[in-house]
């Protein structure tokens, strides 16, 4: 697991990836990555083979403070489709829990959707609780 500045070749790895997150987003450019890597709030984890470097998938972590103490936020987490059931997924959250709790994060939050039945066993497993809540969006 590293930090997505010290992986080369993450433009083509983010077009591979991306379209497997999301059908509407457009995959980050170099100026988006950097702009990513370069925050203080935010980690972007990376996941590659460690005979080749392919990256095999990626998770980001957003630590921020708020007034009830510091918190952190994973979000985008995919495993390319050809690297699933390996323990991808796992390194990639088990590394941002390592580096959440590391910065002094009181929580890890997350959100899931209920089709993706794989990914949330995961998270259960790894001692993800769901929480009685709603999520609600605002459209810019």
């Amino acid at each position: 697991m590293t930090d997505g500045a010290e992986v080369p070749g993450l433009v083509p790895a983010f077009a591979r990836l991306v379209p497997q997150l999301s059908r509407s987003a457009p995959a980050p450019d170099e100026a988006v990555l950097g702009e990513i890597v370069a925050s203080p709030a935010t980690h972007l984890l990376v996941a590659t083979d460690g005979h080749d470097g392919t990256v095999l998938g990626s998770l980001t972590l957003v630590v921020f403070r708020i007034p009830t103490g510091l918190r952190a936020w994973i979000e985008d987490v995919v495993v390319d489709g050809e690297a699933r059931g390996r323990g991808v997924g796992e390194a990639l959250n088990r590394a941002a829990l390592a580096r959440a709790a590391e910065r002094g994060c009181r929580t890890v939050d997350l959100t899931s959707r209920p089709t993706r039945e794989v990914a949330n066993r995961l998270y259960r497993r790894l001692g993800f609780e769901p929480r009685d809540t709603n999520v609600y969006r605002f459209d810019l």
